[in-house]
Formats: structure tokens, C-alpha cells, sequence
């Protein structure tokens, strides 16, 4: 349970009830929080943490986009990672580091440069309840009314919080007509990604994904490309036209905690195929890499120990 959890905070560890910053913090009430979300998995050798140097890099990088310091540097937060889940006696789950201003602000401005540091390590499928995922099941998907943000008005490779807002009424559009998840066009009209996750499409044996610049640098998107890759798969990066989530043989988001996720309808558009053979193809690859089981991956993952 969540209450039995313990949170690692700027070195210490503290009780679940106790990670905790006032209501008018600059973080809570600004928005100015960034974070990670990071997957950890049972492997023959005990809990293994998946791309952790990826992630802490991209959490640096975050950061530097928003003129915020970190407090620890990048090998003593992979340590506070592990630590975290070791503590928790967790053997899989959901890890997210949390970077944030805990001080009391009335100025949009942040009262320091030098961010806080949470991190939490969990088991949804035990502490959350009704989390669950099912992979043959899928969802389904429409396309929200409201756009991608503009990477000319905020740094969109910044994982901050703020930026989430886009996503949340995104994903609310859709979900009035009925449908699970949000497709997000950019300003230009092409597809960009979901509320929390990337979109990839197949096409005549082809994978399809929008190409950065527009979308997050997501850490899933590079393993999926990567694993494409290595499975020779051919693979396109650039701008789609939404006309193509119509044609597509294939259509499937990518987030952290599950990989790979098949959608099954888009708007009124029943998919030919869910999960089609391309999604379960680097599904599984996923899920053996995960597991430790795939030699030229091993480098993706951080034993805790």
C-alpha cells in the first residue's frame, strides 16, 4: 500500500504522509515541477532499472531548458534511484523523480535556482487501485480539438509539469465523445503524440512516427526505434498527415509504464488489426528486454542490487 512506501528527499528518507510541500509552494501553485517517469523490472539478477542513465540525462536536460539546478549529480541520483527501490523491497513498478520549488512564492519568478528532490518508487498493480493494462484489449483513440504546444512558446523537451495541462484537456476532449485516448495535432495540423504518450503508425511493413522537434524526445520512442532497428524493420521519421491514423494497418501509443499500447478504434474507425502483428512483435521484444533476456539490450538496464 502507498501509505507503507518510503520517499527518498534530497538524501533522507521520509514516510509516504510526509512528502509533502505547502499549497503555496512555487511548484504547486506555478506549475515549475519537472520530472521522470521510469519503468523497473524482475530479472534473473533482481530488480533492474530501465534506461536510468537515459532518464536522469533527460532530467538534466529538463533542467537546463528551464535555468533550474539539481542538487545531486548524475551518478548520485542513479544511486538515490536504486536506493529508493531497494528500500521500498520492490521487485518491479514505477519509479517517478520529482524536481521542485518547496518555497513559499507569490512572483512567477522561482525564489532559488537549486530544485528539491523527490523520489518515489512504486507497484501500481499493488498500491493503485483498478491500474491496469491489458494488451490484447488496447484502446481507442480520437482527435482532440486542441493542439500541441508550440515549441516556440515553451521548451516542449522540458518533461515539466506545466506542460502536462496540454495533455489533460486533450485527453478530456476525446474522452466526452467517448473514447479512451487523445491524438494531439501540432500547430501545423500534422500528428504529434498522445496526452502522455508518443503515436507510431504502421503502413505497408513501414513504421511511422512523428519526427522530433515538435514532440518530446520520449525515452520508450528511441527504444522502439532502437529495437526496430535491430529487428530490420524499416522505419520513417517525419511529418504525418492525420489523414493517415484513416489508412494506417496499424496504430499504437508508447509510454514508459506499458511500451506498447494497440488502439483499436480511432474516431468511428474500427483498426483492421489490434494488436496487429508489428505491435506484438516489438512488444515482445520489449518485455524479453525488460526481463533481461536479451544480450545486445543489457546496457538498458540498471541492477539495483
Amino acid at each position: 500500500m502507498l501509505e507503507d512506501r518510503l520517499v527518498w528527499i534530497n538524501g533522507e528518507f521520509v514516510k509516504w504522509s510526509q512528502a509533502t510541500v505547502h499549497m503555496m509552494s512555487h511548484s504547486f501553485a506555478r506549475g515549475s515541477t519537472i520530472f521522470e517517469v521510469i519503468s523497473f523490472y524482475a530479472t534473473a539478477s533482481g530488480p533492474a532499472v530501465f534506461r536510468l542513465h537515459d532518464h536522469i540525462a533527460r532530467l538534466e536536460k529538463s533542467a537546463a531548458y528551464l535555468d533550474m539546478e539539481l542538487p545531486a549529480g548524475h551518478e548520485a541520483m542513479c544511486r538515490a534511484v536504486a536506493d529508493t527501490v531497494r528500500r521500498n523491497r520492490l521487485v518491479q513498478g514505477t519509479i517517478k523523480v520529482v524536481g521542485y520549488y518547496p518555497q513559499f512564492a507569490l512572483d512567477i519568478q522561482p525564489p532559488q535556482k537549486r530544485l528539491d528532490i523527490a523520489v518515489f518508487a512504486i507497484d501500481p498493480a499493488r498500491d493503485i487501485k483498478g491500474f491496469e493494462f491489458s494488451f490484447e484489449k488496447g484502446t481507442t483513440a480520437g482527435i482532440a480539438r486542441w493542439r500541441k504546444l508550440d515549441p516556440e512558446t515553451v521548451p516542449i523537451e522540458a518533461k515539466a509539469a506545466a506542460n502536462y495541462l496540454n495533455g489533460m484537456i486533450a485527453r478530456l476532449d476525446v474522452q466526452k465523445r467517448g473514447l479512451e485516448d487523445a491524438i494531439l495535432l501540432d500547430t501545423q495540423g500534422f500528428i504529434a503524440e498522445g496526452a502522455t504518450e508518443s503515436v507510431f503508425l504502421v503502413k505497408d511493413g513501414r513504421l511511422l512516427t512523428p519526427s522530433l522537434g515538435t514532440v518530446l524526445d520520449s525515452i520508450t520512442r528511441r527504444s522502439i526505434l532502437q529495437v526496430a532497428r535491430h529487428l530490420g524493420i524499416e522505419i520513417f521519421e517525419g511529418r504525418l498527415a492525420p489523414s493517415l491514423l484513416f489508412e494506417a494497418d496499424e496504430v499504437f501509443f508508447a509510454n514508459t509504464p506499458f511500451k506498447v499500447i494497440p488502439v483499436c478504434r480511432i474516431e468511428e474507425r474500427r483498426m483492421p488489426a489490434a494488436p496487429g502483428p508489428m505491435q506484438r512483435r516489438l512488444w515482445e521484444a520489449l518485455q524479453k528486454i525488460a526481463a533481461g533476456e536479451e544480450p545486445a539490450f543489457a546496457g538498458w538496464l540498471y541492477q539495483v542490487g
